[in-house]
């Protein structure tokens, strides 16, 4: 009985030592990995004139810097950009061979998400956070964005603006990539543990939002 006693405490250390072992080992593999699309970010940060955390902390919500990622609505790659926004930014750079599945190239992707991004963010000059606005046309679209601003007279308050907003997903959406700029710009170069953790959260938000998209789509099938 003694020897029991003494063994199940030891059973349950050796498996948690383990266990924290799995997850260095894990995250380590995940820092490395992240890092290695910064010259790309700060490449699209310059060209587009737009923060490189934002761009960091989008990828990081939309794919966990998954390159060979798909959404539901077919979107694509690290910046989860649709076919439809690919063909646009190909369009304005004349870009004449873009093919949709340029969007899982990591260059092309981050290049493409970015400056549909900053696209959003300059049709709301008036707003006093351009980048909450254009974060809600990122994901939920222009026509949603701009229902949720209709009421608001300028400056446009971002703070109000996030209140209106009637798609919980979209209000976790900013606020999910709000705090992760901020984390950015004050820990520009994360512990391992902490970006392990980082992706374990964006792991399950992402389940979140996928379980809501598909409960809307039974919804309207039903």
């Amino acid at each position: 009985m003694l020897i029991k006693r003494v063994l199940i405490p030891i059973y349950f250390l050796a498996l948690m030592v383990l266990g924290m072992a799995v997850f260095y080992g894990w995250a380590s593999k995940q820092a490395k990995h992240d890092h290695r699309y910064e010259p790309l970010i700060h490449e699209a940060a310059q060209r587009y004139h737009i923060s490189p955390d934002l761009i960091r902390a989008v990828i990081w919500r939309e794919s966990d810097f998954d390159e060979s990622a798909t959404g539901l609505a077919h979107e694509r790659g690290l910046m989860q950009v649709t076919p439809v926004a690919g063909r646009e930014w190909a369009k304005v750079e004349k870009i004449a061979n873009f093919r949709e599945t340029d969007l899982f190239d990591p260059r092309t992707n981050i290049l493409a998400g970015s400056w549909y991004l900053s696209r959003a963010i300059s049709r709301w000059p008036q707003a006093d956070r351009p980048e909450i606005f254009a974060l809600a046309e990122y994901n939920a679209g222009r026509g949603n964005a701009r229902r949720w601003a209709k009421d608001l007279t300028p400056p446009l308050n971002g703070t109000i603006f996030i209140e209106t907003i009637d798609y919980p997903t979209t209000k976790s959406y900013i606020s999910n990539i709000e705090e992760r700029c901020y984390y950015y710009q004050k820990q520009p170069d994360p512990s391992v543990l902490a970006v392990g953790w980082a992706h374990l959260q964006g792991y399950w938000w992402r389940w979140l939002e996928r379980r809501h998209i598909q409960m809307i789509h039974l919804a309207r099938d039903s």
